[in-house]
C-alpha cells in the first residue's frame, strides 16, 4: 500500500489489503472509499472483504467503482455528496490511486482552485493536469503530445514479452508500455501454490524488474482509443500517441458474475486459485479436509487457461489419496461446457484420474449462486433440447472459477467484436479494421486456448509482422494457434496437452520423450522445475525457444 496526501484529512492510496486496514485505522482514517471495480486484477479483494473488516475496525467504507479513465459527471457528483457528509481522514484508493485523486481534484477544484487541485495532486504523485481543460470548461489542447513508435497496452506476460521480442529484433526501436501495476504476476504457477508445490512469492516480481531496459515504462491505465487518430488516452485524459499498437491487457475474472460469490470468498471453505491471495486458502483448505463434498467448477468458455479448473481437483483429490482420505471424501466436478477436455485426444487419460478419484462428473451446469455460511451451490443445468433448471447442492469445500471477460475499457472500445473480445485476424493477429493494431493474449478473439503458451507463440509473430508494417521488418508471421496446458493429473505427473486451431495436435517433443496423451514424469519435470525459469529468462527477455514464428510472404 502506497499512501499519499492530497489534502488535510484526505488521502489516497493504491490497491488495499484487509491486513492495511489495522494500519490505517491506528493513523486515523474513518472513511475509505473504493473506486476500484471488483475483478479488475488478480491480485485484488473484493470491496465486501474491505468492507467487513472496515467495519470492525469502525471505519466506514463506501464503493463507487470507476472504469479507469471513464469518470463522468454523476461519478464527481456522487463522490463530492460522500466526502462532504463523510468522517474525515477520508481515504479513497483504486489500482494507482490515480482515480481518487482525479475524482478529487474534479469535485473540489470549484473550492480549493484548478491551480491548487493540480498542485495537490503534483505534490502526491499524480499529474492530474489532463483534467485541466474539463475543470476549466475549455475545449482539449493536443500540444505536447507524447509520441512513440510502438505504444503496448499491458504489462502481463504477453505484453512484456512482445516488447522484449520487438527489441531483441530491433534495438533502436521507440517502444512504450502502458501498466499501472506494480506487480508482476507468474499466473500459471498459482494452480501449483494451490497445490502445495511452490510457494506464492515465486510467482511475483515487481513490474520493474520485468520491464525491458530498452522501453519505456508509463505507469498509468488506459481509458480509451481514439484509432482514427491513432491515440490512446489515459487516465486523466492524457493522450499518447503511435505509429503502431499493441492490445494485450488480459482478462478480467468477473467475480460478480456468480450471486453471492464475493461475500464469502476466502473463507467458509470457499476459495480460487484464480486469485493471487486465495491460491494458499485453496491448499489449507485440502490439508484440512477429512471428509465431505469437494466441489469444483468451470464457468462458460472462454477462460484464463481451459485446463486449471480440473487441475485443482487432481492436485487436491491425490492429496487425498495418498494421504488416506479419499474414501471419505466426495468429489464432484460441475463443468458448465458439454465434455471434460476440448481436445478429444487428452480425454482418455484424463478419464483414467477421474475414475481413479471417483470423481463425479456434472456437465452443462453453470454456478449460478453461492451461500458459504449455509455452504450451498445453486447450477443452472443446461438439457440436450436447450431447456434450463436449477440444481441445489451442499458442500464442504468448494474451488470456484468466475466466469470472465475482455476488460471494461476494452468492452467499451471501437476494437471489439460482437462478443467483446478485439477482433484479429487469427494468424496474423492483426486487427480486421486498423491495420496498425495488432492484440495477442487473452483479450483477443482468437480461437485458441488462452494461456501464457500461447502468449510466448504470439509475441515472436506480432513483433516481426509490427516491424514489418513500419518498413523495420523484411518479412510477415503467422501464428498457428499453439496452446499448452500441461494437466497436473497427479503430484508428479502431468498429461502435457498441446494443440493448435482446431483441435490439432502441436507436441514440441518427440513421442519417444513426452507422449502428451499419456501421464509423463518428464512433463512434471517441465512444469515444476523448467517452465518458470523459462517464463523468467526466456519468454520475458525475447529469447524464443521454442518459440520461432511461422514466415509468410509479405504480400499476404
Amino acid at each position: 500500500m502506497k499512501l499519499a496526501n492530497l489534502a488535510e484529512g484526505v488521502l489516497v492510496a493504491d490497491q488495499i489489503l484487509v491486513e492495511d486496514l489495522t494500519a490505517l485505522a491506528a493513523q486515523g482514517v474513518k472513511t475509505i472509499i473504493c473506486h476500484r471495480p471488483d475483478g479488475e486484477g488478480a491480485d485484488q479483494p473484493n470491496f465486501e472483504e474491505i468492507s467487513k473488516a472496515a467495519k470492525k475496525l469502525k471505519i466506514k467504507a463506501h464503493y463507487l467503482p470507476v472504469i479507469a479513465g471513464k469518470i463522468s459527471d454523476n461519478d464527481v457528483a456522487a463522490y463530492a455528496q460522500i466526502f462532504s457528509e463523510a468522517e474525515k481522514p477520508v481515504l479513497g484508493y483504486c489500482r494507482s490511486g490515480m482515480r481518487a485523486a482525479s475524482l478529487w481534484a474534479l469535485s473540489q477544484a470549484s473550492s480549493v482552485g484548478l491551480s491548487a487541485a493540480l498542485s495537490a495532486g503534483k505534490n502526491a504523485g499524480y499529474d492530474l493536469s489532463g483534467l485541466s481543460e474539463r475543470i476549466a470548461g475549455a475545449n482539449s489542447n493536443s500540444s505536447g503530445l507524447i509520441h512513440h513508435e510502438v505504444v503496448i497496452i499491458g504489462g502481463g506476460a504477453a505484453g512484456v514479452a512482445v516488447a522484449s521480442s520487438l527489441l531483441s529484433r530491433n534495438s533502436k526501436l521507440d517502444v512504450a508500455i502502458i501498466d499501472p501495476a506494480d506487480t508482476h504476476y507468474y499466473q500459471p504457477g498459482w494452480t501449483m501454490v494451490g497445490g502445495g508445490i511452490f510457494k506464492p512469492s515465486t510467482t511475483v516480481k515487481t513490474m520493474a524488474s520485468v520491464i525491458p531496459s530498452k522501453a519505456k515504462w508509463i505507469k498509468a491505465a488506459v481509458a480509451g482509443f481514439e484509432p482514427e487518430a491513432k491515440q490512446v488516452i489515459l487516465e486523466g485524459c492524457r493522450p499518447i500517441s503511435y505509429d503502431a499498437l499493441i492490445v494485450c491487457p488480459g482478462i478480467k475474472l468477473n467475480w460478480h458474475g456468480i450471486e453471492g460469490l464475493v461475500e464469502t470468498l476466502g473463507q467458509n471453505g470457499v476459495t480460487s486459485n484464480y486469485r493471487y491471495d486465495l491460491a494458499p486458502y485453496t491448499w489449507e483448505l485440502v490439508k484440512q479436509f477429512k471428509k465431505g463434498k469437494a466441489i469444483f467448477t468451470q464457468p462458460p468458455m472462454p477462460i484464463k487457461c481451459a485446463g486449471a479448473p480440473q487441475k485443482a481437483m487432481y492436485l487436491s483429490a491425490d492429496h487425498w489419496l495418498k494421504s488416506g482420505r479419499l474414501n471419505d471424501i466426495q468429489i464432484h466436478f460441475y463443468n458448465a461446457g458439454p465434455v471434460l477436455f476440448g481436445v478429444k485426444e487428452y480425454v482418455p487419460a484424463l478419464m483414467e484420474y477421474v475414475e481413479r478419484y471417483k470423481a463425479n462428473l456434472h456437465f452443462s451446469h453453470r454456478l449460478t449462486k453461492i451461500d458459504g455460511p449455509a455452504k450451498k451451490a445453486w447450477f443452472t443445468v443446461t438439457d440436450a433440447d436447450g431447456n434450463t433448471s436449477m440444481l441445489e447442492t451442499s458442500f464442504d469445500m468448494i474451488h470456484v472459477v468466475p466466469p470472465q471477460q475482455a476488460p471494461d475499457f476494452i468492452r467499451a472500445s471501437k476494437l471489439v467484436d460482437a462478443a467483446g473480445w478485439v477482433d484479429v485476424n487469427q494468424d496474423t493477429l492483426q486487427h480486421k479494421i486498423y491495420p496498425n493494431i495488432y492484440a495477442l493474449g487473452d483479450v483477443t478473439n482468437c480461437p485458441n486456448a488462452k494461456t501464457a503458451a500461447a502468449a510466448r507463440k504470439q509475441a515472436p509473430v506480432v513483433a516481426t509482422n509490427v516491424l514489418f508494417d513500419l518498413n523495420k521488418g523484411k518479412q510477415r508471421a503467422a501464428y498457428d494457434g499453439y496452446g499448452s496446458c500441461p494437466l497436473t493429473v497427479e503430484r508428479g505427473k502431468i498429461v502435457l496437452a498441446e494443440f493448435g486451431f482446431g483441435g490439432r495436435l502441436l507436441p514440441s517433443f518427440p513421442q519417444w520423450l513426452i507422449n502428451g496423451q499419456r501421464p509423463s514424469r518428464l512433463a512434471w519435470i517441465l512444469k515444476e522445475r523448467i517452465l518458470p525459469p523459462i517464463y523468467w529468462w526466456a519468454m520475458l527477455k525475447g529469447r524464443e525457444w521454442l518459440a520461432k514464428p511461422i514466415k509468410l510472404d509479405a504480400d499476404k
